[in-house]
């Protein structure tokens, strides 16, 4: 994605538009992160970019210093965003343009950019679930809006492609299972489910974004639970319960079992709970996941949980770009599964990354990570995924996930 685009009429600086994305080489390794999430203060290369634009300086010029600094040419910038997906600052339409002057100007405006990120509806998932022919949800399809849990479960239970937008709090004590073909999407940040499971068995192609979802009792279900299910992203989420009852009082917040296959987990917020994110159920169920259970957990803030943060057995999981605060344990690799582990950060785990409550051990290939004050006992592997994506750095994770990881995002 682009995070910066330009309108200029009549040769004049009409308005700059912001995303709180990233600009992205052609192979994205090597991509660097120019801009962070509001507020602008958070903006790490704007010194290198005032200093690498020359004043006055002419649109083009801009454009070529924010490809410079990170090394992207004009053939291959990938304009993905669209006005619908950016933010508006909005400068004087005959304005003779300086790097300071913009500098200037963009402090003026930051107290107003909002705490929630704008985004795309449309957008599409990083790892495994781009893969197997990608994840694309209800796109095509039609679309609605609901706000109570009777219109919730009609809409997505129904056959066909379809697009659901969830406005406001919705409760019950009920496990709702998801058809194929769907978008479960909230407007804004005050969307949530309260005690509703979402249960997506026996499907393919689901999207679930920026929902809150919290306190769904175990007798009801996970907080979202993906069983024989294929390409499925899960992204931008608030996932929690609390602490106050014992370990058994609920379930998972996101557990993948069953064979299920090409899972994202992205950019979400996983907190207050005991059995966070479960990947294969049982040390006998190896006939069913071997093979199976391809799991990409990316960009994801993990804060006050006993354990699972995930545990895997039998699959597949790259976990990367994430952050780790006061966890009794957190990656654990068992059953024959292999777990790579890559510019991520933990605090306050004694053992962030194990493996251990199976007959049989996993592996973890590690790149980037800083353990605090705990260790990695886990037997060394050597993982390698076959996807394109981003390291942000493991000292960076903390800043870039936490405020950003959650349901922060604006859709409707």
């Amino acid at each position: 994605m682009c995070l910066l685009c330009a309108i200029w009429p009549n040769s004049a600086i009409a308005s700059w538009l912001l995303t709180y994305n990233f600009i992205y080489t052609d192979t994205l390794r090597r991509s660097r992160m120019v801009y962070k999430h509001a507020p602008l203060g958070y903006l790490p290369l704007m010194r290198e970019l005032r200093n690498a634009v020359a004043e006055p300086a002419s649109p083009g010029s801009i454009l070529k210093a924010v490809d410079a600094l990170v090394g992207l040419s004009q053939a291959t910038r990938p304009f993905r965003s669209s006005p619908q997906s950016l933010v508006p600052i909005t400068f004087s339409p005959n304005m003779h343009f300086t790097s300071c002057l913009a500098l200037a100007a963009i402090a003026s405006v930051a107290s107003a950019i909002p705490a929630t990120m704008v985004a795309r509806a449309d957008d599409g998932p990083i790892g495994y679930a781009a893969q197997n022919g990608g994840t694309t949800g209800g796109a095509g399809g039609t679309t609605t809006t609901v706000s109570a849990l009777s219109a919730f479960t009609e809409a997505v239970t129904a056959d066909g492609a379809s697009v659901i937008f969830v406005k406001g709090t919705i409760s019950g004590d009920v496990q709702t299972k998801v058809a194929s073909d769907k978008s479960i999407l909230g407007i804004d940040s005050s969307s949530r489910l309260e005690g509703v499971s979402l249960y997506i068995k026996d499907v393919s192609n689901v999207i679930v974004r920026n929902l809150a979802i919290s306190k769904v009792l175990a007798d009801t279900g996970d907080a979202v639970g993906i069983q024989k299910s294929t390409n499925v992203w899960i992204d931008h989420m608030d996932l929690s319960s609390d602490r106050d009852h014992d370990k058994d009082y609920y379930d998972g917040l996101c557990d993948i079992t069953h064979a299920a296959d090409f899972v994202t987990i992205s950019n979400t917020y996983f907190h207050d709970h005991w059995k966070a994110a479960l990947v294969g159920h049982s040390d006998s169920n190896g006939g069913e996941d071997t093979g199976y259970l391809h799991v990409t957990f990316a960009n994801n803030y993990w804060k006050n949980v006993n354990s699972r943060a995930p545990s895997i057995r039998f699959g597949t999981a790259h976990i990367f770009n994430s952050y780790y605060d006061t966890l009794d344990t957190g990656v654990n690799t068992r059953m024959g599964a292999e777990v790579l582990v890559e510019s991520t950060a933990f605090t306050g785990c004694k053992d962030p990354i194990e493996s251990v409550d199976s007959k049989t051990t996993g592996t973890a290939a590690v790149n980037d990570v800083d353990l605090g004050e705990g260790t990695n006992t886990a037997p060394e592997g050597s993982l390698t995924v076959n996807y394109d994506y981003t390291l942000l750095g493991s000292a960076s994770v903390k800043s870039a996930v936490v405020g950003v990881a959650g349901n922060t995002l604006t859709l409707g």
